[in-house]
């Protein structure tokens, strides 16, 4: 498992080499909040620049919803899950990401 590291900055791009299935992979997070609908999206992308997945939504949920990556399997990126930490409830406000609610990233199997 690996934590990504998320901070409440507006428009986030960074990149991270991530453990997936024994690999490790060169990716791009474009990270920002949408104030209107007042949660945090995500945009992933290759090490290329080529558009992984885009406007993922940045929330908690139960087995099997938890696993935001869940309909880009097919990708072979791996699994990612929204965990809040100690006592935060509910979703990531745009004062707590990466403080409150952090991002583990973890194999596809």
């Amino acid at each position: 498992m690996y934590m990504i590291p998320l901070t409440t900055d507006p428009n986030n791009r960074f990149r991270c080499v991530v453990p997936v299935d024994g690999e490790n992979l060169f990716l791009e997070f474009f990270v920002r909040y949408n104030a209107i609908a007042e949660y945090w999206m995500m945009d992933i992308s290759d090490d290329y620049g080529n558009c992984l997945a885009s406007c993922i939504p940045l929330i908690t949920g139960q087995y099997p919803a938890a696993n935001l990556l869940e309909q880009y399997y097919f990708l072979g990126i791996g699994a990612a899950v929204m965990v809040p930490v100690g006592m935060a409830k509910g979703e990531p406000a745009a004062d707590n990401l990466g403080s409150e609610f952090v991002m583990v990233w973890s194999d596809t199997r």
